[in-house]
C-alpha cells in the first residue's frame, strides 16, 4: 500500500514478535499474548515508534530544504528525542519545545531521561511552562518562527508527528508488516492492543488492518485522559491517511478506544500502573514505562481478567518504547 511513498529508513527492519508465555499462563492462560518490540527497532537513541512515522516525513523535509527539525512535546517526550535522534542523524539542527504537560515533581524530572538524551544529542531543548494539549501549540508555532527570524530553514514535526500530513503511513505499514510475520507464523492475531495519546500509531494501524477486515480490531487504550479528543483526532488521521494511500471507508466504529486506564492525569501513573509495571518486568523482563506502555499493559492485563477477549484469542500487544522515560519517575520505583 505505500509503494507509492519515499522512505528513508531509520529502523533495522521489520519487529520482532515475541511470545509472552509466562504474562499469559499468569493471566489465566485463556488467551496467548505476544509482543511486537517496536522498542528494539532502531540503533538510534533507543528507538521506539516515532521512527515509524519519520521515516516518511524525513524525506519531504529532505526536499524543502530545512535545516533544522522543530517539533514539540512533554519534558519526557518520546518522540522529541526521536527528533533529536533522526536530526542527528541527518547532520540537521533540532529545536524542541518541551511543555509542562505532566503534574509531576520528581527532583530531577526535567534533566534525565529522554529530554537528557535530547541535550546530549545537541538538541535547542526550550522548556515552556504550559500544560498538556495534543492540539497544535502556540509555543511551537511562535518555535518555528524564531528558527526562520533567525536565518534558519525550520521543517515543522508535530507532536507524536501525528498531524503531520504523513504522520499514519508508518503504521499502516505496520500492519504490513505484521501480515507478512502472521504468514511465517501460521495464525493470525485476533486483536492488537496499542496505547493512543496523539493518535497517529493507532490510526496507522486502523487504515492498515482494515486491508483484511481488522480495523475494528486494534484497541486503542487511552493514556491522554482527553479520550474524546483523541478519538476525534484518531479518526480524523485514519480518514485522511486512508485518502492518501487511496482508500475509503474507515468510519467512528473502525476507532475501538477503551478509556478505563489513564487516570489520574496524563503521565501519572497509577498505583495499577506502576504495578502492571512490575508484573511484565518481573514475568518477562519487559520494562514498560509510566505514560504510555505501562498503561496499556495495564489495561490488557485488565481486559484479559474481565474476559474482554474470547477465550483462545491471539492478542498481539504493540511495545512502542519509552522506557528512557523511567529515570523521570525514580522516587515511585525506588524500593523496586
Amino acid at each position: 500500500m505505500l509503494e507509492q511513498f519515499e522512505r528513508y529508513p531509520l529502523t533495522f527492519g521489520p519487529t520482532p514478535i515475541e511470545p509472552l508465555a509466562r504474562l499469559s499462563e499468569h493471566l489465566g492462560g485463556k488467551v496467548e499474548i505476544f509482543a511486537k518490540r517496536e522498542d528494539c527497532n532502531s540503533g538510534l537513541a533507543f528507538g521506539g515508534n516515532k521512527l515509524r512515522k519519520l521515516e516518511y516525513i524525513v524525506p519531504d523535509a529532505i526536499a524543502s530544504g530545512a535545516d533544522t527539525l522543530v517539533s514539540i512535546g512533554g519534558v519526557q517526550s518520546n518522540h522529541t528525542r526521536m527528533v533529536a535522534a533522526t536530526a542527528a542523524k541527518l547532520g540537521m539542527k533540532c529545536r524542541l519545545v518541551q511543555e509542562a504537560w505532566v503534574p509531576h515533581e520528581d527532583a530531577v524530572y526535567d534533566r534525565v531521561g529522554n529530554i537528557q538524551l535530547s541535550r546530549i544529542m545537541g538538541a535547542d531543548v526550550r522548556l515552556v511552562d504550559d500544560g498538556f494539549d495534543i492540539g497544535i501549540r502556540q509555543s511551537w508555532e511562535a518555535a518555528i518562527e524564531e528558527v526562520r527570524a533567525a536565518g534558519g530553514k525550520p521543517y515543522a514535526i508535530p507532536a507524536g508527528a501525528s498531524v503531520h500530513k504523513f504522520g499514519g503511513l508508518g503504521y499502516v505499514g505496520f500492519a504490513e508488516e505484521v501480515r507478512a510475520q502472521e504468514k511465517q507464523l501460521g495464525f493470525s492475531f485476533d486483536y492488537v492492543v496499542v496505547c493512543t495519546v496523539t493518535g497517529s500509531t493507532h490510526a496507522g494501524m486502523v487504515v492498515g488492518f482494515a486491508a483484511d477486515g481488522r480495523a475494528d480490531k486494534v484497541i486503542g487504550i487511552d493514556a491522554s485522559f482527553t479520550p474524546e479528543q483523541t478519538r476525534t483526532q484518531v479518526l480524523s488521521i485514519a480518514q485522511n491517511t486512508a485518502e492518501l494511500i487511496g482508500r475509503s471507508g474507515i468510519g467512528e466504529e473502525d476507532v475501538v478506544i477503551v478509556n478505563d486506564y489513564a487516570y489520574p492525569a496524563y503521565g501519572i501513573p497509577s498505583r495499577e500502573t506502576l504495578d502492571a509495571i512490575r508484573t511484565v518486568a518481573r514475568l518477562e523482563g519487559m520494562i514498560t514505562d509510566p505514560v504510555y506502555e505501562g498503561k496499556s499493559m495495564q489495561g490488557l492485563i485488565d481486559l484479559v481478567g474481565k474476559d474482554y477477549f474470547p477465550a483462545g484469542s491471539r492478542i498481539l500487544y504493540a511495545h512502542l518504547g519509552g522506557a528512557p522515560a523511567l529515570s523521570g519517575y525514580g522516587y515511585a520505583f525506588r524500593n523496586g
